[in-house]
């Protein structure tokens, strides 16, 4: 029974991870590029929803939309003053350019909030289950956070399949200067994919906290490391791939804690990520692209 408990940990963990990748490959697949700032902004949503809930005393469900309210337009902000500028920039500068965004909300939280952790409240009210004559417990977190990863892949990939707007994504990520020929406004395209995957982040972030319930301005940073790990994993520009890539990698974290080390977890699933590369460079589901000279 320990092993399953350990599984269905990592599953959720890895729901996790796959929605915080969302945000990666969303990113990359449409505007090319790699938004290193997007850990910081579950941060953002996780002190939003600590300062609705447990500061101000609001509802849970108040939190959350209006972490994701926050996000989102914090998103956009990002995009619109630290990316758009440089949309004809080289890839290097553009990098430099979202760590710097990185560093610059975390040290707005530290001076907002200060260093030391906060406790978070679970903004999840559905109760565990209990199976196996009490042997295996299931968390409401862990339940609602799988729940939560299955709705948002399966939503995001018909919003990106049936809708005009998921239709000029695609036609942007395919080639942007087709697009724009075809009336199509990419500025406004890639606004909206930072939106989305902005909101998303701020869900994830409720999640995470809810699930480990301690909130620092450096919260974000790991997880979405990882995250980004797992979007490699599955193929990154890839949204199935996504999910793939989180579960893998919590699943893999959670059972490397439980039976081989806790400090020796994170090493592990770097490794796995550099074997993946070696033997499939575009990730289990990625493509390779061959791009005209």
């Amino acid at each position: 029974m320990s092993f399953l408990s350990y599984l269905i940990s990592g599953i959720s963990l890895g729901s996790i991870y796959a929605i915080i990748a969302l945000g990666y490959t969303m990113v990359y697949g449409i505007a090319r590029m790699l938004n290193f700032a997007h850990g910081d902004i579950i941060m953002v949503g996780g002190f939003a929803i600590f300062t609705m809930v447990s500061t101000l005393g609001m509802a849970p469900l108040v939190g959350i939309v209006t972490a994701v309210a926050v996000c989102t337009l914090l998103g956009v902000t990002i995009e619109f003053v630290a990316y758009r500028p440089l949309r004809g920039a080289s890839s290097l500068a553009v990098l430099i350019t979202a760590i710097g965004v990185s560093y610059l909300l975390q040290n707005l939280a530290l001076l907002i909030f200060g260093s030391n952790a906060r406790q978070f409240t679970s903004v999840v009210m559905v109760p565990g289950l209990a199976l196996a004559g009490g042997r295996l417990t299931i968390s409401g977190e862990t339940i609602v956070t799988i729940i939560v990863c299955v709705v948002i892949m399966v939503s995001l990939t018909a919003f990106i399949n049936k809708t005009r707007i998921g239709q000029a994504m695609l036609a942007v990520s395919e080639d942007r200067g087709a697009a724009t020929l075809m009336g199509i406004n990419v500025n406004k395209t890639i606004a909206i994919t930072f939106a989305i995957g902005s909101a998303l982040a701020a869900i994830a972030g409720a999640l995470l906290c809810s699930t480990y319930p301690s909130l620092t301005p450096y919260t974000g940073s790991m997880p979405g490391i990882k995250a980004f790990v797992a979007a490699v994993f599955g193929g990154i520009g890839s949204i199935p791939g996504a999910l793939l890539g989180g579960i893998i990698l919590g699943v893999v974290e959670n059972l490397s804690k439980a039976y081989i080390s806790s400090q020796l977890s994170d090493a592990i699933v770097f490794s796995l990520l550099i074997v993946i590369l070696l033997v499939r460079p575009t990730g289990i589901l990625g493509k390779k692209i061959n791009e005209k000279v």
